[in-house]
């Protein structure tokens, strides 16, 4: 027997004694840890991936297949998932040689149930902490790969960065959903630079900057002659992107005239220029942003349903800055360091009230305006850039509780001294003073990276 969503599992049991199986799965879910229980070793080895956040209890002599030899097939796929070994036959020589090929543990039956849960449970936090790491390594690669990056910790940019991650090298088309100023093409470009199609061109077109007149030349190319003024052959957008990303920004302003035949490219992967009647094959990845709800706009009859229904295979909604209050600092430190480089000035760190004033403003520019903000800050100084862009006083009450305000201006502080001190822990100590532990703790508790302070 083998379960549907082994996800949902902390603990497998693979034992050909059924009646073990079901007192560990007992044992485990009176311990509030979900756990499963099968006889069948060969339908777990394809279905736990490397991102399983769990625990495998095996036992060594089974008939299908033993204990040793699934915990290799298992190891080979994923090296650090704890496997734990049961036996009832107490070879110290196979316990050693065990743990040698990778076993976490190796328990003797008949076992002892506490110490079973104690073995599980550092299993499990071992288990978490190679996951969390695995996490941050990827971060911290993609930081460091050129390209656009992607900032911020909030619930909204790790849902997004998730999705972008899972569909960096599929061949899927993405609609991109976001306000103005969200960074549309930031992650079009981090989609395509981030992935296998990353040496080809990533050709960026705006749908509803270009008169309805020439469009369609544009995006399909033309030959000789085709129309007046077509004096020699172009190829379009779609042909100049092959192999490659074409990015469609404000896909909202297409004519429903080109509506259809974009539609066609989609389906077919092939294009026509205008004036050909030969077909040029793409192998290319389209993505698709815009600004407003296109469902709205099919209802009105303003957008086709087909082609929004061929877009939005993956939806990657961006959150608006206001939804993101926690990143605001670190992006606004990103861009005011942006800006100090180019413009050959000091950065002067932002006081805890200029922190709140950035975290308390709604942003109707979202990540745009406050870029903007952080480069008038770096040239004309606080008073003047704050003066012109944020006019309105803290005003925190009713917004957050006690608590709420009082981590508020701790996590600003910290950053404030981090920033002050360019990331160093010693010296970030000393001004708060705080012992390091207690430093470390606090950083830990508001995702704060000193890396990211260091100039």
């Amino acid at each position: 027997m083998s379960p549907e969503n082994l996800e949902q599992y902390r603990v497998i049991i693979v034992d050909d004694e059924p009646l073990i199986g079901s007192a560990l799965v007992q044992l485990f879910e009176l311990e509030g840890i979900p756990a499963f229980a099968t006889s069948e070793p060969k339908s777990i080895i394809e279905r736990i991936d490397i991102n399983w956040p769990g625990v495998l209890i095996s036992d060594v002599n089974m008939p299908e297949l033993n204990g040793i030899s699934l915990m290799q097939n298992l190891i080979k796929q994923d090296n650090d998932l704890p496997v734990i070994l049961l036996t009832g036959f107490g070879d110290i020589a196979m316990a050693v040689n065990a743990l040698k090929q990778g076993a976490y543990d190796f328990l003797e039956k008949p076992f002892n149930n506490e110490y079973m849960l104690d073995v599980v449970k550092r299993a499990l936090e071992k288990r978490a902490l190679t996951l969390e790491n695995r996490t941050l390594k990827q971060e911290l690669e993609s930081i460091s790969l050129p390209g656009p990056r992607i900032l911020g910790h909030s619930p909204g940019i790790k849902r997004m960065k998730h999705i972008l991650h899972q569909v960096l090298d599929m061949p899927a088309d993405v609609l991109i959903e976001g306000e103005t100023g969200t960074g549309k093409e930031l992650v079009a470009r981090y989609l395509h630079d981030h992935s296998v199609r990353n040496q080809a061109n990533f050709v960026a077109i705006n749908c509803g900057a270009i008169p309805e007149t020439i469009i369609e030349s544009e995006l399909f190319g033309a030959e000789a002659g085709a129309f007046t003024g077509a004096d020699k052959t172009r190829i379009g957008k779609f042909e100049y992107a092959n192999g490659g990303t074409l990015f469609l920004d404000e896909i909202e302003s297409t004519p429903l005239s080109l509506q259809v035949k974009l539609l066609r490219v989609l389906e077919d992967r092939c294009v026509e220029r205008l004036g050909s009647n030969k077909t040029v094959p793409l192998d290319i990845r389209i993505i698709a942003a815009t600004k407003v709800d296109l469902d709205s706009l099919c209802k009105t009859g303003e957008f086709r349903q087909d082609l929004l229904y061929r877009l939005n295979l993956v939806t990657v909604p961006i959150p608006a800055l206001r939804e993101r209050r926690e990143d605001i600092g670190l992006l606004f430190l990103h861009f005011a360091r942006i800006a100090s480089s180019r413009y050959h000035k000091a950065l002067i760190p932002l006081t805890s009230e200029q922190g709140a004033q950035l975290t308390s403003h709604d942003w109707p520019g979202n990540v745009r305006e406050l870029r903007n903000l952080a480069e008038r800050y770096v040239l004309l100084g606080a008073e003047a850039a704050f003066a012109t862009s944020i006019n309105n006083p803290v005003n925190l009450n009713g917004a957050m509780s006690l608590q709420q305000r009082v981590e508020f201006f701790e996590r600003l502080l910290i950053e404030e001294a981090l920033s002050h001190n360019k990331g160093s822990i010693k010296l970030t100590m000393e001004q708060l003073e705080l012992p390091r532990k207690t430093l470390y703790d606090k950083m830990q508790k508001y995702d704060l990276d000193r890396k990211l302070f260091i100039k």
